[in-house]
């Protein structure tokens, strides 16, 4: 998706759609955060600097080792796609699908996620 966080997405505009997660003044510059979100623990990055979007949502569980480290991996880019590398084997994430550059058959979950005013919200089914 490349709207801006701070766009309206048409589709889920129900206020039920939208969950508050944290407040804005928790996230950390250039790096993750993690929340917890309907039995899922959800890496959020916050890159104020990126073009486009600055928030993403994506699965802090990684699949390779199965460890919930992806909130601690270091975010980079690659040809142009924002990454994170999780921290154990190393393998890179696309932060906009959740796809591994290095194991195309891995994928993280991502979910939408917006600046509401000061809240972080994260789009639900």
């Amino acid at each position: 998706m490349s709207q801006s966080n701070t766009q309206r997405i048409d589709s889920l505009e129900s206020p039920e759609a939208w969950q508050t997660v944290c407040e804005q003044q928790d996230l950390v510059s250039n790096s993750g955060v993690v929340v917890w979100l309907d039995g899922a623990q959800v890496a959020l990055f916050y890159l104020p600097g990126a073009e486009g979007r600055t928030l993403y949502a994506i699965d802090n569980h990684d699949p390779q080792s199965g460890a919930n480290v992806i909130g601690r991996g270091l975010v980079g880019s690659i040809k142009g796609d924002l990454v994170v590398a999780s921290p154990i084997y190393k393998q890179h994430f696309r932060l906009e699908d959740g796809s591994c550059l290095e194991y195309p058959e891995q994928r993280l979950r991502v979910w939408p996620v917006r600046l509401n005013a000061e809240s972080v919200e994260i789009a639900v089914n």
